[in-house]
């Protein structure tokens, strides 16, 4: 007896490092976005309203799950909204009113690049709110998500947890690269510091928020790539969805080339052809 074949084959996905190979990861991307169109055709077809909402570390990487579900989608069915500082006036407003004209009507799915948690995680380690408004949201946001979800809406909540050590190294890559560095702000150096602090507001607001309704997810994100995959895919399992059929397209018969004569091209300015 040999045991030759005793041991099991290498897992073609996966470097010797445990990171994947990269055309794995690029093929089984270009599968779950086209799963992700199918999706999109989906919700337009049945009205669906789809809310996603990323939340996490800084440097956690919901921008880059964010660009590869939309990359392939719609912007007219697929949007993204990352609302900025609030003016003078929205501070005055009901906290939930600036983003209720945000949320998607039937046929659309919007990706809330941060969202209402801004009052849990920033606002409140930061001081940007009193006590009060944090105590205030803490006990109306799980109404007010409960609300939107009898309304119809579908709810989904992604938070990208990230390791201490892999966040550092983040934040040491887009220091020192010019491309890249327009991402660190000074809020997020100052997250750095206050890293205790966002663990303990993070764990209190999922305490108040983790409801039935609207559970979070929670995603590992030190692997970039497979946080990206993972996300679509279990994302594609929360929306029961089917393949609607497609049309086919025919291109149609282009007018009569003669019935027109153009300016000519001398009288156009074309970009200096560098490549």
């Amino acid at each position: 007896m040999t045991l030759e074949n005793s041991t099991p084959p290498p897992d073609v996905r996966y470097k010797a490092s445990g990171k994947l190979r990269s055309d794995f990861y690029h093929s089984e991307l270009a599968r779950l976005q086209d799963e992700l169109a199918k999706l999109q055709r989906w919700i337009r077809t049945e009205k669906l309203k789809v809310v996603v909402i990323f939340e996490g570390r800084d440097a956690a990487g919901k921008g880059g799950v964010i660009k590869r579900i939309t990359e392939r989608l719609s912007p007219r069915v697929c949007r993204v909204e990352a609302l900025g500082t609030p003016t003078e006036r929205e501070k005055t407003q009901w906290y939930f009113q600036r983003y209720v004209p945000y949320l998607p009507a039937g046929g659309e799915m919007v990706l809330f690049d941060r969202s209402w948690y801004n009052r849990a995680g920033v606002e409140r380690v930061m001081g940007f709110c009193t006590d009060e408004e944090y105590q205030e949201f803490l006990r109306s946001c799980p109404e007010f998500e409960r609300m939107l979800v009898r309304s119809g809406i579908i709810l989904i909540k992604y938070w990208f947890s990230v390791s201490d050590e892999e966040q550092e190294r983040r934040f040491q890559a887009r220091i020192n690269d010019p491309k890249r560095r327009w991402k660190l702000s000074d809020m997020d150096l100052e997250s750095r510091r206050r890293w205790v602090e966002y663990s303990k507001a993070k764990d209190d607001m999922f305490a108040h928020t983790d409801i039935k309704q609207a559970p979070w997810y929670v995603v590992n994100a030190d692997d970039k790539k497979k946080a990206r995959l993972n996300t679509i895919s279990h994302l594609l399992t929360l929306i029961p969805f089917e393949e609607v059929e497609v049309p086919p397209i025919e291109l149609p018969p282009r007018e009569d080339a003669f019935a027109y004569v153009r300016p000519p091209l001398g009288d156009q300015t074309f970009i200096p052809a560098k490549y």
